[in-house]
């Protein structure tokens, strides 16, 4: 019997299903990011924008209100843009690293959790060695082969 032949790994890097994200103008898609890390907050952790408000103020030590959360999460409100300093906290209390995920992904970059960062690292100095140790073959070729 395989025990895991219907077993699918989860996806490694931290990211929104692309629905959440797609169209629109970057703010928009910002207003549409924030309004899933509430979603997922509420969803996963049984936190509505009333406790994210009240967790953030506490966090950043600064009042921050659910009518805040409310203008960020709205694409209509495009006078009420959120810091960064904010997003920070709001990443943190919602748990939802798919936002930083969404803001890596400008930069061509992912959020993967740290427990993959030696594994990844083991696979960029494999791909180094590979790259030196046929180099190595290649000025022996050219050069007679010898140690």
């Amino acid at each position: 019997m395989d025990m895991f032949r219907e077993w699918t790994p989860g996806p490694v890097a931290h990211q929104f299903d692309e629905q959440v994200t797609k169209g629109g103008t970057l703010d928009v898609k910002i207003a549409r990011a924030l309004a899933a890390a509430m979603t997922f907050a509420q969803d996963q952790h049984g936190l509505n924008r009333d406790a994210i408000a009240l967790a953030m103020s506490d966090y950043l030590d600064q009042k921050i209100t659910t009518n805040m959360l409310n203008s960020y999460a709205s694409p209509a409100r495009t006078d009420h843009k959120i810091t960064l300093e904010r997003t920070i906290a709001l990443a943190e209390i919602t748990k939802c690293t798919e936002l930083l995920g969404f803001i890596c992904g400008f930069s061509n970059t992912v959020v993967v959790p740290e427990k993959y960062a030696d594994v990844i690292r083991l696979w960029q100095l494999e791909k180094a060695q590979e790259r030196l140790d046929n180099e190595v073959r290649s000025l022996r070729a050219k050069h007679g082969g010898g140690k």
